[in-house]
């Protein structure tokens, strides 16, 4: 199993504090090599504390800089928000400049103050997705930037520098619902999985996925990668009572960054998961779905890391886990001591772990 290291540079909400947490932030991620992390990840929000980088390719060059062996990737680049053409050159860059080691991830985006405050329609996120997926990644494999679409007009124009290495085995997508999820397997990505909802009904996303991509693109789907909110902690209840303060308030900060509660669901197309999960907010309260989020994570000593990690594997068949290991306001010192308990007492024992087999594992859940 890969095992990588994801960022997510989350601030305070007191804009004073910002160049503490990229202090913070950085001295964590030169951490993430010598610790033995095959991977860096980082993804991209705007206008809020939340998570604050709104230019993980600006981000990742940087550490393609400070890093020799290090896979860099992006956990997403959100593809309606930003002109395909650009993204192309911006990913064949740091590619370049970093032999090869780059893994582009790609999402479409969730946030309303992102959307707005970017001057894209929400309500067109999907097919503009779609349509710069596409774009980008034929440019990726030919070299030829093109298009004659809905929302992009490109004349023929070659991509320089050109790449040099495909990205057929390096490209992923961010999904969470299931009309996600259909869309990834359209434009033939893996997917990256960020835990927001019961771990069998993830499966039986990836059950339809791994179908749809079989059915369109004649070969099997990519296993996925899975992102995962980590404390721990030699003391089992310690590590369970810091896991209530600190991956509590995280996804506290999910629900206000996306108003997750907000009826605006209810008249933007495309987003019908969420607005079921609205509903759910509204009849079982917050402190439900903050408690569910909880425990779709992984907390614990080393030995319940471990366990709870392969039990996720053992249901949607992932073959990587990036660890989240700052965030909520921790201090430099705590963070600092949960990444490296985990990359000495988890990581070593999870890189062993073989790939899943997914017609042994779709046979058992069928069976």
């Amino acid at each position: 199993m890969r095992v990588g290291y994801t960022t997510i540079f989350q601030g305070s909400g007191n804009p004073s504090d910002d160049q503490r947490v990229y202090t913070d932030e950085l001295r964590l991620c030169d951490l993430a090599e010598p610790l033995g992390f095959e991977a860096i990840w980082a993804t991209e929000h705007h206008f809020t504390s939340y998570t604050m980088c709104p230019d993980p390719v600006q981000f990742l060059s940087y550490m393609a800089g400070r890093t020799k062996n290090l896979l860099l990737g992006s956990g997403a680049v959100i593809m309606p928000w930003h002109d395909p053409v650009r993204v192309a050159e911006q990913v064949t860059v740091l590619d370049l400049m970093s032999n090869g080691r780059f893994i582009f991830g790609m999402g479409r985006g969730l946030g309303r103050i992102e959307f707005e405050g970017l001057r894209i329609p929400m309500d067109e996120s999907r097919a503009r997705f779609v349509e710069s997926a596409e774009i980008v990644m034929r440019a990726l494999e030919t070299g030829v930037l093109e298009s004659d679409g809905q929302y992009y007009k490109i004349p023929r124009r070659d991509l320089r520098p050109r790449p040099v290495k495909s990205f057929r085995n390096r490209l992923y997508a961010a999904a969470v619902s299931p009309e996600s999820v259909r869309i990834m397997a359209d434009v033939g990505a893996g997917i990256l999985i960020n835990p927001q909802k019961d771990w069998q009904e993830v499966a039986a996303d990836m059950r339809t996925y791994r179908a749809q991509f079989r059915e369109l693109k004649g070969t099997e789907a990519p296993a996925p990668l899975v992102t995962g909110w980590v404390v721990c902690d030699k003391d089992g209840k310690k590590a369970k009572d810091l896991a209530q303060q600190y991956i509590g308030a995280y996804y506290e900060s999910v629900m206000s960054h996306y108003e997750l509660g907000g009826r605006h669901f209810e008249s933007t197309q495309g987003y019908e998961y969420y607005r079921q999960l609205a509903s759910y907010i509204d009849k079982k309260g917050s402190s439900r779905v903050i408690e569910n989020f909880i425990e779709l994570q992984v907390y614990g000593t080393p030995d319940e890391c471990i366990e709870r990690i392969l039990e996720i594997r053992s249901q949607v068949g992932n073959n990587g886990f990036n660890a989240v290991c700052s965030f909520s306001g921790m201090d430099y010192e705590f963070a600092e001591g949960n990444m490296r308990l985990f990359a000495s007492e988890v990581m070593p024992r999870l890189r062993p772990v073989p790939d899943v087999d997914f017609a042994e594992l779709d046979q058992e859940v069928t069976a």
